[in-house]
């Protein structure tokens, strides 16, 4: 049977659960049978205070909220560079070829396109030695982006096999062996919102990026290679 608590309060987005005592902070749960996504916020004894990122008209006292064990996590992996999503990493486009205009409630679907195939092109060997953020290939996912894959930040060891291709993101690209363990890889990397990811160092963007429209470059200026959000 699956692991669940039981709602005692709902306040719009947040609701509160009891018998959460094995869950962990910035755990992802499921709540009620509409499986809304929920996020774990705070912990006190077995009761859990959850965010729900989607509407909880209709939810009440006495449902369930069940267990997923992770955090809250994305798929990064080729195919995300053209995609628009929403702020879970849902892609909208595959939602509405599934439900239409309207988001469903507790609607689940990947976030990268499982059948798309992408050419890979190794740029490693067999039997060479890799460590944690190594590029191991890449995929050109637009003619401009050249989508660089790389070994995941926590792995090290020595190539056991790669191969060249079109891959879906779910096929078996290249294996790592670590001592007398060979681990196979995809071309993705699930990774939980809440962590950073690792780097060497930051390169600072020292140049405007000009869109040659006069309001965009006057009153909202932006870096190239910088960060920019558009709230609303």
């Amino acid at each position: 049977m699956e692991k669940h608590g039981i709602i005692v309060k709902v306040s719009g987005p947040l609701i509160v659960a009891k018998n959460m005592q094995d869950v962990q902070v910035y755990d992802v749960v499921r709540v009620s049978e509409k499986r809304l996504l929920g996020e774990v916020i705070e912990l006190r004894d077995d009761l859990a205070s959850i965010q729900v990122y989607e509407e909880t008209a209709g939810i009440g006292p006495g449902e369930p909220v069940y267990y997923t064990y992770e955090p809250l996590s994305v798929e990064l992996g080729p195919g995300l560079i053209e995609g628009i999503f929403d702020g879970i990493l849902r892609p909208l486009d595959v939602i509405y070829e599934q439900a239409g205009a309207h988001i469903p409630l507790g609607i689940n679907v990947d976030s990268l396109d499982r059948s798309k195939k992408w050419k890979f092109v190794p740029t490693v060997k067999v039997g060479d030695k890799v460590s944690g953020g190594n590029t191991i290939g890449y995929v050109d996912e637009t003619p401009s982006v050249r989508h660089k894959i790389m070994t995941h930040p926590h792995v090290s060891g020595v190539i056991h096999s790669i191969k060249a291709g079109e891959f879906t993101v779910k096929d078996t690209v290249y294996e790592i062996k670590q001592g007398d363990k060979i681990t196979p890889y995809t071309m993705v990397q699930h990774w939980p919102v809440r962590k950073k990811r690792p780097y060497l160092n930051k390169i600072a963007p020292k140049e405007p990026m000009i869109t040659g429209q006069r309001v965009i470059d006057t009153l909202f200026p932006i870096a190239s290679g910088g960060i920019a959000a558009i709230p609303g």
